[in-house]
């Protein structure tokens, strides 16, 4: 917990500068491929994926140091081979568990959220799932297990093997080479995002681009044929919280309505984005026909609004990193109390992101919450670790940002209903 947390404090800043190096590449090069709302929504669902983490919030059926104690075949001393091992087995997992989650309904609820930007660019790699605290696929490690990696490798490679897939998404790298037919590069993954039908459900790999070459599910970029990014059924919305379950609950939706007792049992297993006749008939859904005239999810937002957004992402940041700095400092259960804070957080400004008018309701939630454990221990021991001005300063922010979302709430939204424009 506290290593992964101190490895994320070195991790985060090279995304973000990755990230500001790409908008500049962008400005020079007078394209557009980053949206302001819609990366600060990017950025917000990879704070609640790695809070997620951090705080082990999931469930393994069956676990890689068990594999490892009960099946290994020999056991060896940590070595560059091992790793090198751990590093194909990982990416052989990855693979296929990337496979199943676009191809199997319940498992695409897993994976949603990192497909549901409508943009690609580097702040999209970080929308990870916060849904998946079921961990399925671990078994896919079993040759790494068999053939005797100790799980301190393969613990070792699998944040490596994680941050590795953060700089191919992005639009401004063209082909690359002969490097093209070894790893996955942009272009293979702008492939993998996109929803042209010549494109959908191909380039799975992570790292390696053979393992698709190999079990059929490769496809080269076209230039006749533009990718179009997002997900087939719009989810609408800039909350990451919301986009995380949006499939889910309609799955639950259509085994609760389906007349039909084998569908409701099958809704789960069918490929991605079936649904029971009777209830597509009655309850339909829409979906995108024809990708090239897309309309993409863009609610108004006058320039404050988006400056608002970003420094409300970026102070949660901040929050963010002194968490991971002190996360054994603060204890348990001191540390579900501070993860919880950034799930509320980051729903509250999302909403108001959403042009959503209960988003002061849910400010003054975030706020009233944290001006708690302000008052109870000082931000959980801020005063000490950091400071009495820190306290001060979260305490002034809690209060600024109900005024701000109010002033938003009143003076700038209208009582339609969040649109998709074609605007950024």
């Amino acid at each position: 917990m506290e290593r992964y947390g101190a490895v994320l404090n070195i991790a985060m800043p090279i995304f973000v500068g990755l990230f500001l190096l790409e908008k500049i590449i962008e400005w020079r090069r007078g394209a557009q491929v980053i949206r302001s709302m819609d990366s600060v929504s990017s950025f917000s669902s990879g704070i609640t994926n790695v809070v997620k983490d951090v705080l082990g919030l999931s469930i393994g059926i069956i676990s890689y140091s068990w594999m490892y104690k009960h099946l290994a075949l020999v056991h060896f001393e940590a070595s560059w081979l091992l790793y090198l091992i751990a590093f194909m087995a990982m990416d052989f997992h990855g693979y296929w568990s990337h496979r199943w989650s676009h191809e199997i309904n319940l498992f695409w609820n897993l994976h949603i959220i990192h497909h549901s930007s409508e943009e690609f660019n580097l702040s999209c790699a970080l929308r990870q799932s916060i849904s998946n605290v079921i961990s399925f696929f671990t078994f896919l490690l079993l040759p790494a297990a068999l053939l005797g990696v100790p799980p301190e490798v393969v613990a070792t490679v699998g944040p490596l093997h994680l941050f590795l897939q953060f700089w191919y998404h992005t639009r401004l790298i063209d082909r690359m080479g002969w490097l093209e037919h070894i790893i996955v590069t942009p272009s293979h993954h702008r492939v993998h995002h996109a929803i042209n039908k010549e494109y959908l459900d191909k380039n799975y790999g992570q790292i390696f681009i053979f393992w698709d070459k190999w079990f059929g599910t490769f496809q080269e970029e076209q230039k006749e044929v533009p990718p179009v990014y997002g997900v087939k059924r719009p989810v609408s919305t800039w909350n990451p919280v919301k986009i995380n379950f949006q499939h889910l609950w309609l799955m639950m939706q259509d085994a609760w309505r389906t007349r039909n007792w084998w569908d409701k049992l099958r809704v789960w297993f069918m490929p991605t984005g079936w649904r029971p006749a009777d209830v597509q008939d009655k309850f339909p859904v829409f979906s995108v026909g024809d990708v090239q005239e897309q309309v993409k999810y863009a609610p108004a937002a006058s320039t404050g609004l988006k400056v608002w957004a970003w420094v409300q992402m970026f102070f949660n940041y901040g929050l963010l990193t002194f968490f991971f700095a002190f996360i054994a400092r603060i204890g348990a259960p001191g540390i579900f109390w501070y993860g919880a804070y950034f799930f509320i957080a980051i729903y509250a400004y999302t909403e108001l992101m959403d042009r959503n008018r209960n988003a002061v309701w849910m400010e003054l939630l975030k706020s009233g919450y944290a001006l708690f454990f302000v008052w109870q221990n000082g931000w959980f021991g801020a005063a000490e670790l950091a400071g009495t001005w820190f306290v001060g300063l979260i305490a002034a922010y809690q209060v600024l940002s109900v005024v701000v979302t109010a002033y938003f709430t009143v003076k700038e939204f209208g009582q339609e209903e969040p649109m998709r424009l074609a605007g950024a």
